[in-house]
């Protein structure tokens, strides 16, 4: 199961050699020692960003969608599931793909969205929002997402795609005033919230299908605002882990 990768967008406007080098040549390398190595199963772990920004009036993005990624990052996490599909047709490697909502929940390193905000909010700065902060994002709780390759990894299709999303679709202006009220500040909540520039290019929104995976009986299980409320409850007790980031 390959989760390993260089996953920060905006990090990937900066230092796109390093993703290439990590989500291209660190998948090749893997997919050749499977090879090698004769393994059964090689479960690619992408992301929902290659298929680009999708519009406000756009049905949801089955895994048949043509992938036009946006971003340095997930060009690269498209070029990677090429190279996967190669290696399924060309070597016949046991391979599925996936491809994901944000992931959000306890032990999230703090440079995602939801943690960072976190970490800021305890710290009494005010969370940091791109441009306007009315992109919208889906966020499927951590645990829900464990389940969903369980279902796939021991029920999946060899040779198929998977889209793994939840229903969350939310601002991220909304996940911030979430925040600032599970940890009790509305009474500060407009000193609490600032924009900073936008990416060079933000996407939108994205919004997937998830009937293959539903089909193998996978369904979502964690509510939203509980989920959040763990997460928060979380970092308030082991914020200390990440140090002084």
């Amino acid at each position: 199961m390959h989760f390993a990768a260089q996953t920060h967008v905006d990090n990937s406007f900066g230092n796109s050699f390093q993703f290439t080098e990590n989500n291209i040549y660190g998948t090749h390398v893997l997919l050749e020692s499977a090879k090698n190595a004769g393994i059964k199963r090689f479960v690619h772990v992408s992301t929902d960003e290659v298929y680009g920004e999708g519009e406000p009036d756009e049905g949801e993005m089955q895994e048949e969608h043509i992938l036009e990624p946006t971003n340095p990052y997930a060009a690269t996490k498209a070029a990677a599931e090429f190279l996967v599909k190669s290696y399924h047709r060309s070597f016949k490697l046991q391979v599925i793909i996936t491809r994901g909502n944000n992931v959000y929940g306890p032990h999230q390193f703090p440079e995602k969205l939801i943690p960072k905000f976190i970490n800021q909010l305890q710290r009494g700065r005010a969370v940091t929002l791109h441009g306007t902060g009315k992109n919208t994002r889906n966020f499927l709780y951590v645990e829900d997402v464990a389940r969903a390759f369980e279902k796939i990894l021991f029920k999946g299709t060899v040779g198929s795609i998977y889209n793994i999303g939840g229903t969350n679709e939310i601002a991220n202006i909304d996940i911030a005033k979430t925040l600032i009220k599970l940890m009790g500040l509305e009474d500060r909540q407009e000193s609490l919230i600032s924009f900073v520039p936008d990416r060079p290019f933000n996407d939108l929104r994205y919004t997937i299908d998830c009937a293959k995976l539903a089909a193998l009986g996978w369904t979502e299980l964690m509510d939203f605002e509980e989920g959040m409320r763990a997460t928060v409850a979380w970092y308030r007790n082991y914020q200390h882990r990440f140090g002084n980031i």
